[in-house]
């Protein structure tokens, strides 16, 4: 089965003489978890903005589904069943949490040819998965926590329904117990038959939760593996990341 998504031969910056990614290729199993790792400043970010088109490369070709999307801008993407949770705050603040859940998926209902009942019942079905949210339906985005607001995030994501979902720092700057919630949410969302790529400060937990992997050094893949080649034999890259003596 071809993945869902492939990055062919990318080169992309910020400005004409810098360039961020360098001739890098990666690709996204269908209905698996695929892990980016890297220090910061190895260009994690900048795949996840190019592939979501907020960027587009220099050189080299980005195919979602079999098509190419190289110069394909974000609502074009999100219409087609891509979706993004940042690493950044994406919500509307001085809007209640069922708002927000809503939103996103009402300025597109007609496009996607999603029914008002159908919306209801995608929001009924994330308030259940997330009672916290439900408890605070009607509270303002900036009143919740920065646990509780990243959780929002998760449940919009949930209420798209997405094809491919790229998830940039889920766990940073929140607390280790809410970090491990996040993460098992990242796993329900898989089982839903997502695609995800997955980037994280947390090396263990991604190389835990991602069923293939990526090293990226400098804007390039410097190694790659799946999950069980990486648990068993880290690689040196890795070792010394995580403090590991070998």
């Amino acid at each position: 089965m071809s993945p869902i998504l492939q990055m062919e031969d990318v080169t992309a910056g910020y400005s004409a003489d810098i360039d961020i990614l360098r001739g890098l290729s990666l690709s996204v199993g269908r209905g698996q978890v695929t892990g980016l790792i890297g220090l910061n400043g190895a260009g994690k970010s900048t795949v996840m903005k190019v592939a979501f088109g907020f960027m587009h490369p220099k050189s080299g070709y980005i195919f979602y589904d079999g098509k190419d999307i190289t110069q394909c801008e974000p609502h074009e993407l999100a219409a087609r069943g891509m979706w993004l949770i940042p690493q950044e705050n994406g919500l509307f603040d001085h809007m209640t949490v069922e708002t927000n859940l809503r939103l996103p998926i009402e300025t597109r209902r007609k496009s996607a040819d999603i029914s008002k009942a159908e919306i209801d019942r995608r929001i009924d079905e994330v308030m259940h998965l997330f009672p916290i949210l439900h408890e605070k339906r009607r509270q303002l985005a900036t009143r919740l926590s920065g646990g509780q607001r990243k959780l929002l995030e998760f449940a919009i994501a949930h209420v798209q329904q997405p094809k491919l979902c790229f998830i940039d720092e889920p766990s940073i700057g929140l607390a280790p117990k809410v970090a491990e919630e996040v993460f098992n949410h990242i796993a329900t969302l898989a089982e839903t038959g997502a695609s995800i790529l997955l980037v994280d400060h947390n090396i263990r937990k991604v190389i835990q939760v991602a069923h293939y992997l990526y090293v990226l050094t400098l804007g390039a893949v410097t190694a790659e593996g799946d999950s069980r080649t990486f648990q068993a034999d880290l690689h040196h890259q890795v070792k010394e990341w995580l403090g590991i003596n070998y």
